[in-house]
């Protein structure tokens, strides 16, 4: 095994950056290229039939069999003309990516032969089984029925020979099994509760729509080292490894000279990426060594979060194209930072009002403070939620390793805006509102200049980010799929301008003036929501102590931070807006208690693998060469000069035998932990079980890896080392 290592090492130092074919037309040209949008849809279908799918995506017009059926028959002409044979629906089940499976456009023709095929049926429905995905309980195996719904908001598109149809996925009973299913209801509950409070300001507000901008963090590693390291290709992370003697410390990699083979493949990614739809437009180095950043621009959220899952599943492919693997784990390497995908969320109308962004006027920004203050107070009534949505076994590797933003949510304003809020809450209604002649109103709130958008500074500590026109959700891991955060976000947001609408409404019900209402009610928010506000820095130990003091969930536990999923104010919340039910969150904690053991599970699996067949082993016949060594002095010299010329090997052969000697009583001591764990019952119990017992052994087990490394012959050693890992491209 220690020779493959040098082997992929040489292989992997050999390797150059494959050749990519760049199409001759300009980006715009084939942008889109392998998508049925509008203009596909305007080609290929009746004009009445495209006037018709066009009003069932942006109004939620109905659908019916004889109009899916044409849309059916225009997209198999389509997708057929681009080469494909086969369609799925493609849906997001409880497992963080995708699932689809193929059929071929071929049915009997009655005549002994075959014909292509593709009815509205198809299109529109289809039934996977629904008891083979994560379900928490929902359905049971002799229960297997669920249904794929297509999602027209979102377009369909060809990868390979395949037409793509996006969908949801729901049980038979009717709960949701996906994320798309609660997403789509959470963006139609705010787009209904923002259009109400944006009809304080702008009548003519019909639609407001959620923008996403994501941000996803990578590693890229030569597919030989990937293969040589069994942590790495079975868990995704490396469970054993020193720290490498130059690491980032010198901070050269972060917007350093992309490598070439590196920049080979993302201009493969992101020709492939554009030709799908997916606006790609930033590509930079990132922090640690060999990791990298993609960002596109930002999208409408249902789309932005179909494209996410589009580009991981595309970088895994490409990746390999180019002799790479992809790593989306939110922390691949200890000692360098981990990987992230900041959530860049706004909200915005139909008629091209940006809610995040100040305006020109007293009365413009009094609208961008009523939304950014009513968002402060949704992350502060919900910030355990929110915590929870970006949570995983994974992601809690990241968050709060002084890279990252802890595990604590708070939201970080700036100087310009905390000013203002605090002018809000410092003055009285009356001071801020005052009578001016013949022109209403005049609001005494501070001119925000348009440049805000660039003067906020930034905070790379806070989770919940303003950052000039959006907030930044910047605790979401690389590895997640986006919508379980904007399932919370968007729920939250929803439920809190409801409860600002009523309130202002009962103001204005007992004879006060608009204005004055909607100030009276911001102020008391501003007040309200002060404990979410902070700009200081999130590593601190002084700010995990104040956060306590100020009622926010500092709660690290994994398995019980879901536990905000349960509480009375998620459930409510989340019923009121028509997201989810009781039970389908009880199902969805279920399925994520369950998914953190089974993670943990296989990590403790493979390192006992690990542990007895590589490390032990190699250690062990390390120091028996040493002991040899000892033994052959004697015979050369005498026994007080082999004592004083052997006393550093002696040393050697002691330390190997106390770090393996530890290594095999804990990974033993593991074994019989997973065996108690397993026994029990409850999944949210198993999963406390396996965080309080089983997930500290790791770490304890690797110190002692991890020093054998530095001891044991190089030329010995069987896995590549973090030196190869980070620094071969």
């Amino acid at each position: 095994m220690s020779t493959l290592r040098f082997r992929v090492v040489e292989k992997a130092f050999q390797a150059k950056p494959v050749e990519v074919s760049v199409p001759n037309e300009r980006p715009s040209d084939y942008f889109a290229k392998y998508v049925f949008n509008r203009e596909k849809m305007f080609k290929y279908l009746p004009t009445s039939i495209y006037n018709r799918l066009v009003d069932v995506i942006d109004h939620g017009a109905t659908l019916d069999r004889d109009m899916a059926d044409e849309v059916a028959r225009g997209m198999k002409k389509w997708a057929m003309e681009l080469g494909a044979t086969h369609y799925t629906h493609w849906f997001q089940p409880l497992t963080e990516g995708t699932a689809e499976k193929h059929d071929a456009f071929v049915e009997h023709d009655g005549k002994g032969g075959m014909m292509e095929e593709f009815s509205g049926k198809l299109l529109v429905q289809q039934e996977p089984d629904a008891s083979s995905f994560p379900n928490g309980g929902i359905r049971n195996t002799f229960e297997a029925r669920g249904y794929s719904a297509w999602d027209p908001s979102s377009p369909v598109f060809v990868v390979d020979d395949t037409l793509c149809i996006p969908t949801v996925f729901i049980a038979y009973t009717g709960e949701s099994l996906d994320y798309k299913a609660p997403l789509l209801k959470a963006l139609r509950a705010v787009d209904k509760a923002a259009v109400d409070v944006c009809h304080y300001f702008n009548p003519d507000v019909k639609k407001v729509m959620a923008y996403l901008g994501w941000e996803q963090e990578y590693f890229l590693v030569d597919e030989g080292l990937y293969a040589a390291r069994p942590d790495l290709l079975l868990t995704g992370r490396t469970l054993m490894g020193h720290e490498a003697s130059k690491n980032q410390q010198l901070e050269d990699h972060y917007f350093g000279a992309i490598p070439t083979r590196v920049a080979a493949f993302m201009k493969d990614l992101e020709i492939q990426a554009l030709e799908l739809g997916i606006p790609v437009k930033t590509r930079h180095n990132e922090v640690a060594p060999n990791q990298f950043e993609l960002a596109p621009i930002f999208e409408e959220c249902n789309l932005a979060v179909d494209h996410n899952m589009l580009v991981m599943s595309l970088m895994r492919k490409v990746a390999r194209t180019h002799g790479f693997r992809v790593l989306l784990h939110e922390k691949p390497f200890k000692g360098v930072n981990g990987s992230g995908k900041h959530n860049n969320w706004s909200l915005g109308t139909d008629t091209g009002i940006l809610l995040m962004s100040p305006g020109k006027t007293p009365e413009e920004n009094l609208r961008f403070i009523t939304f950014v203050v009513n968002t402060l107070m949704a992350v502060y009534r919900h910030n355990g939620l929110l915590k929870a949505s970006i949570m995983s076994a994974t992601n809690a590797h990241r968050l709060g390793a002084n890279e990252a933003p802890p595990a604590i949510i708070s939201s970080f304003l700036g100087t310009q805006l905390s000013r203002v809020l605090d002018h809000m809450e410092e003055s009285s209604a009356d001071d801020l509102v005052v009578l001016s002649g013949k022109h209403g109103m005049k609001l005494d709130i501070p001119q925000i200049p348009e440049l805000l958008i660039d003067n906020t500074d930034r905070n790379r500590t806070s989770p919940f980010a303003f950052t000039g026109n959006r907030f930044e959700f910047r605790a979401v891991g690389s590895e997640a799929n986006c919508a379980s955060a904007m399932i919370a976000l968007n729920s939250a947001v929803a439920e809190q301008l409801v409860i600002f609408k009523n309130e202002v409404d009962e103001l204005i019900g007992k004879g006060e003036e608009k204005i004055p209402a909607i100030i009276q009610v911001l102020r008391k928010y501003i007040k309200l929501s002060k404990p979410i506000r902070f700009d200081g820095n999130g590593y601190s130990d002084e700010w995990k102590a104040e956060a306590e003091r100020r009622g926010l969930d500092c709660e690290t536990s994994v398995p019980l931070i879901f536990d905000n999923y349960l509480s009375m104010s998620s459930i409510k919340m989340f019923e009121s807006t028509g997201v989810m039910t009781r039970k389908e969150l009880e199902a969805r904690n279920e399925v994520k208690w369950e998914t953190y053991t089974k993670k943990i599970q296989i990590e403790a699996r493979v390192l006992g693998d690990l542990v007895m067949n590589h490390i032990v082993p190699v250690a062990t016949e390390y120091q028996t060469k040493l002991i040899d060594n000892v033994y052959k002095m004697r015979g050369l010299f005498s026994e007080e000069e082999t004592r004083e010329l052997s006393a550093e090997n002696l040393a050697i052969i002691r330390k190997i035998a106390e770090h393996t000697s530890y290594i095999k009583e804990h990974v033993d001591s593991m074994i019989d932990a997973r065996k108690v764990a397993n026994k029990i019952a409850d999944e949210r119990e198993k999963a406390i079980a396996y965080h309080d017992t089983i997930a500290p052994m790791l770490e304890q087990i690797r110190y002692h890896i991890d020093k054998l490394e530095l001891i044991v012959d190089d030329q010995m050693w069987t896995l590549p080392k973090y030196r190869e890992l980070l620094f071969i491209r």
